[in-house]
């Protein structure tokens, strides 16, 4: 039944039941009006309304649902649909609503997996022209140096040598980001011993210490899950030094009842009422790519803690262990 009958065969049962009431009832109505006349009629129209308004708040609960889902839901946050309840009209609502979210999730992790694919496309490709181009380029400028401060005289000498150290600096810088774009030695030796070079080369603030500690023994992960852990884990270290003003950073990877879990506190400022930026939101769509759960807020003792948890996937072909080929 549509929900227009149903509401007009509430109030039609309603008021044929105050009718019946009336004609069948001793009531009588005088003129002028009695008091108790008026009180008994001013009693039955509340009461008509308030059997009508609940009849009504019970058959249109289940879009009260619907409405709040409407407000709540984050495709970056998966949760429960909406319960399928009432008749007719109202649980076609639902369940349209139910499937449109499923498809609006599936094409968000369509497309999310589209521009993270060719992200990292682009992130290897300006990694191959900086080695290549920019890094070649550099060192043949301090093999140029070298050559001119050794039949420069004496007081030109020691200012080439200083260039010549700025210049080798600045290789190394770029040779540090290429790595960062490229990590090669995810590729090569694993997780847990690109997360220790992740660890050793990020630049850290005077005054903060990172604490790192890696399971023994942990599951097997497909390359494009130890990829969004590594990404993941960069971006956390990334604004933990930038932004936090931390003492300590602790990052954990230890296996977990579902799989793996990384873990990454610090002791700094929090969040706070900072609304998440495209760093953080990039994470979570990380996260959702590979069916994994994350958690962002404060940690027990303060600061920020970024909770990965990771479920294992299994394969009928053996996949590389971490920390080795």
């Amino acid at each position: 039944m549509s929900l227009f009958w149903r509401i007009f065969l509430l109030n039609a049962a309603v008021l044929v039941a105050a009718g019946a009431l009336l004609l069948l009832g001793p009531i009588t109505i005088s003129t002028p009006v009695l008091l108790t006349e008026a009180m008994i009629l001013t009693g039955g129209i509340a009461f008509m309304l308030a059997a009508n308004a609940a009849l009504l708040r019970l058959g249109l609960f289940p879009l009260q649902r619907v409405t709040r889902a409407m407000t709540t839901t984050d495709l970056l946050r998966p949760s429960p649909r909406p319960e399928v309840a009432g008749h007719g009209e109202i649980a076609a609502l639902i369940e349209t609503f139910n499937t449109m979210l499923d498809r609006l999730e599936a094409e968000r992790a369509t497309s999310s997996a589209r521009a993270l694919s060719a992200q990292e496309a682009e992130r290897r490709r300006v990694a191959q022209e900086l080695h290549d181009e920019v890094g070649q380029t550099l060192t043949a400028v301090l093999l140029e140096l070298k050559r001119v401060a050794d039949h420069a005289p004496e007081p030109l000498r020691g200012e080439l040598r200083q260039v010549q150290e700025i210049t080798r600096g600045s290789l190394d810088e770029i040779r540090r980001i290429a790595r960062r774009l490229r990590p090669g030695v995810l590729e090569e030796l694993g997780l847990v011993s690109a997360l220790t070079a992740l660890i050793t080369e990020t630049p850290t603030p005077d005054g903060l210490t990172i604490r790192r500690q890696m399971g023994k023994d942990l599951p097997d992960l497909d390359a494009e899950a130890e990829l969004v852990i590594y990404r993941i884990a960069q971006e956390a270290l990334t604004n933990t030094v930038r932004h936090a003003r931390a003492s300590r950073l602790e990052l954990s990877l230890r296996s977990s009842p579902c799989g793996v879990e990384l873990r990454i506190r610090d002791d700094g400022r929090g969040l706070g009422d900072t609304p998440e930026g495209a760093g953080l939101r990039g994470m979570r769509e990380r996260a959702l790519l590979i069916g994994a759960e994350m958690f962002l807020g404060p940690g027990p003792q303060g600061g920020t803690e970024v909770r990965l948890d990771v479920p294992v996937v299994r394969h009928d072909v053996p996949v590389r262990k971490n920390g080795s080929r």
